[in-house]
Order: structure tokens, then C-alpha cells, then sequence
């Protein structure tokens, strides 16, 4: 399990000022869309000035047509980022021309797949995907394994039962973890870190209940202290 530290502070300040706090610690770093549309490749840039170390996760869910999903993909690559996620529901054609597209790439970044988002609940996920979320997560990580991704992002509910039927090797991300048991805010499926461990979860994220707190860096050392410890 490897920590994944969400950057979702209002300003590109505020999220260096977080990421500098916590710089000696070789965690991965998540940029998503807000922090990456207003400051772009030159934040990527400053987080590896501050720790080279730290590995970013560029959350940009791509979802649209394949070929523009690969093209979107190799301009990912050429940024040094360490991993990224797509949208399962853009399908098999999505994920094998992605997958294609990269297979050039060296250290090309690892590549997952959003099987449902931790703001659905039950009733409206399925009001759009007309399955239950634990049936079709499963779905979509069957598909995303079978066409090469490296992993999915799902919920830590799901993370045992998707690694149960692809691979124990099948790396799961999960949003939603609270680690000693914080608010929930807009999320609707949270979990502790002690159940994140408990089902396989490779990386559990967590933002709010570390950039909220008034020490980041105390709460990331007690956080790794509970995922360095032996079961």
C-alpha cells in the first residue's frame, strides 16, 4: 500500500505550500482537473523540484472518442507523470488504443480505469448504468484487466472482489479513505485506512482529512505509520 496525497487546495500557492510541507516523504501526489487546467505542465514541473521523488498521479479521467483518448494519453506521457486514469465506461476500443498508443513509452505511466465514482450512491448510479455499483465495477475492472490496463479506481468495498476475479497483482486506487474516520463531505462511499488494508487496496487517497488538518505532515507520518504496520 503507497500512500496517494490529493492536491485540491482553491490555488497553485496553497497546493505547493502543502506538497513542500510534506517533501520529505516519497508519497504520490494527486493533481486533478482544477489544479491542472489553471496551472498545467509547469506545476508538474515545480512538484519535482520540491521532492523528486514524489510521484504524481495526473486524475484527469479521459473519457471521448479512442483515438482522441490516445492522443490525450501520449501528451500524458510526455509530461513524466507516474500514472493516470481513464473512464471504463469509453469501452474496449478506448482502452486497447490507449494501451497501443503507449506501448512505445519506456517508463510508460501506469494507466487506470474509473469504474464508478465514490460521490455515486446506489440509486442514482444505477439510474445510469442500470446495474448496481459492486456488479458493475466488477464489470468494468474484468475489461480494463483484460485489455492491459495496470488497474482500476473504485471504491475500497470493491477493491477485494475486483482483485478476486482479475489478478492480486490488479492494482486498485481508492478515493473516499478516511483514515480515523473523518467527515465524509461529498463522498458516499468512505472507508478507514484499517478496512483500505483490509481489502488490498494499493492506494488509498486522502485529501481533505490531511490538507484540513493543522499539521499535514504529523497526520502523513500517522497515516504511513498505520500502512507500514504488519498485519
Amino acid at each position: 500500500m503507497e500512500l496517494c496525497v490529493a492536491l485540491d487546495l482553491p490555488s497553485a500557492e496553497e497546493n505547493l505550500a502543502l506538497a513542500t510541507s510534506l517533501k520529505e516523504y516519497n508519497i504520490w501526489i494527486k493533481v486533478g482537473f482544477r489544479a491542472y487546467i489553471r496551472d498545467g505542465k509547469p506545476f508538474i514541473e515545480a512538484l519535482k523540484k520540491i521532492n523528486p521523488e514524489f510521484k504524481i498521479f495526473l486524475d484527469l479521467k479521459l473519457y471521448d472518442i479512442p483515438n482522441t483518448m490516445a492522443d490525450a494519453a501520449e501528451e500524458i506521457a510526455k509530461l513524466g507523470v507516474n500514472m493516470f486514469n481513464i473512464h471504463a465506461s469509453a469501452g474496449s476500443i478506448a482502452m486497447k488504443t490507449v494501451m497501443e498508443r503507449l506501448s512505445s513509452y519506456k517508463n510508460r505511466p501506469l494507466v487506470l480505469a474509473v469504474t464508478a465514482l465514490t460521490s455515486f450512491d446506489e440509486e442514482n448510479f444505477s439510474s445510469i448504468y442500470e446495474k448496481g455499483i459492486n456488479e458493475k465495477a466488477e464489470q468494468f475492472a474484468k475489461m480494463s484487466y483484460e485489455n492491459g490496463l495496470d488497474g482500476v479506481v473504485c471504491s475500497a468495498f470493491e477493491s477485494r472482489a475486483i482483485k478476486d476475479a482479475t489478478s492480486t497483482d490488479f492494482l486498485t486506487l481508492c478515493p473516499g479513505i478516511r483514515p480515523f474516520g473523518e467527515d465524509a463531505g461529498d463522498q458516499q462511499r468512505v472507508a478507514t485506512l484499517e478496512l483500505a488494508k483490509e481489502e488490498g487496496v494499493d492506494f488509498p487517497v486522502i485529501g481533505r482529512p490531511i490538507y484540513r488538518d493543522e499539521n499535514p505532515a504529523i497526520k502523513v507520518e500517522n497515516i504511513l505509520k498505520i500502512i507500514e504496520k504488519k498485519n
